[in-house]
């Protein structure tokens, strides 16, 4: 008997309940859609020269994404542009890769928030103007987003680190609003389509989630290759109401390799090698040794924009991206250095 009950002691140590909310849970859900998907791995298990320089190199990807958005935009409508993203996304992937095991209410949830939401609000926010750089920091707010809905959904606990973290965030979007309401070059509409689209993300999360507690969890790439299916219509649907069919067809007759370098970027360098890769690591290693680098995906979104796009942020809106980035690193790290990870 006492064995038995040492077994049961241990188990519950090990493995938190489900909607129990723990440290590397809320440090997942920084990590796009591979929010609380990694399965256990061995403790202790360092990572090698080799990985690290694959894990920057998505960091790079994913940094470089609001760049490349902003030069795909330049001769296409944003949901288009969109739609014809998750169109390589999914062909001709889709006949390779098995369809996931999850009912379809899921499937949609996470496609339409996580998908079709987060990137209508983000492509039509760059193209009202919100700058790239400024937008790869405060599409983080999603992180944020995450926890609360979790609170919600899930009855997780937050901890005063994330609520420390919650209020630097916030802290620096009411700096950024001021900026715009103050005329600093960015236009206010932009800016709350941007926040929009973090939401979305987060709701995609809880949905992920969602899935991930199922009692068999789909693989990253099946999930990620067969929800692309989802958003082709609304996107094609709602660019032919916004923008009409003959914008529509002028700009798939004048598409030049810009727009289609942009596109061939954002499905399979940002969504397929990314994601897989990314999917990769946090299945081999621990979360929290992994995660942690999307903190940079901000800075490299920031530099990016500012070779490429020549794009200055005024003091007013570095001070507000550093307050998010900010509330990044101690909703991950707390108040300690990162590292020392007990």
């Amino acid at each position: 008997m006492r064995t038995r009950v040492g077994i049961r002691q241990n188990t519950r140590r090990r493995f938190p309940a489900a909607g129990q909310c723990t440290h590397f849970d809320h440090v997942k859900a920084t990590t796009a859609i591979h929010a609380y998907s990694a399965p256990l791995t061995e403790k202790g298990l360092h990572v090698t020269r080799k990985d690290a320089l694959l894990a920057l190199t998505v960091v790079f990807i994913w940094g470089m994404n609001f760049a490349v958005i902003k030069f795909g935009l330049h001769n296409m409508p944003p949901l288009m542009l969109a739609g014809l993203r998750f169109v390589l996304v999914a062909f001709p992937a889709v006949f390779f890769v098995a369809r996931p095991k999850i009912p379809l209410p899921l499937l949609l949830g996470y496609a339409l928030t996580i998908s079709f939401g987060q990137f209508a609000f983000l492509f039509s926010a760059l193209q009202f103007g919100m700058p790239a750089g400024l937008a790869s920091v405060v599409l983080q707010a999603q992180a944020f987003f995450t926890i609360v809905l979790g609170a919600f959904v899930f009855g997780e606990r937050l901890q005063r680190k994330q609520i420390a973290g919650i209020a630097l965030a916030v802290g620096g979007i009411l700096v950024l609003i001021q900026g715009s309401i103050n005329g600093q070059h960015v236009p206010l509409l932009g800016f709350m389509l941007t926040i929009a689209g973090a939401f979305s993300w987060a709701s995609g999360n809880i949905f992920n989630k969602k899935i991930m507690q199922l009692p068999e969890r789909p693989a990253t790439m099946s999930l990620v290759v067969w929800s692309g299916l989802v958003p082709i219509i609304p996107f094609m649907l709602a660019s032919l109401i916004f923008d009409g069919p003959d914008v529509m067809a002028k700009s798939l007759i004048e598409i030049d390799l810009v727009t289609i370098s942009a596109l061939i970027y954002l499905a399979l360098l940002a969504t397929i090698v990314g994601y897989g890769i990314w999917g990769t690591l946090l299945g081999r290693y621990e979360t929290w040794r992994v995660a942690p680098l999307s903190l940079l995906v901000p800075v490299v979104g920031i530099a990016s924009a500012k070779l490429l796009l020549n794009e200055n942020l005024s003091t007013l809106q570095l001070t507000g991206a550093a307050l998010i980035v900010a509330g990044l690193y101690i909703n991950v790290f707390g108040l300690r250095l990162p590292g020392t990870h007990k």
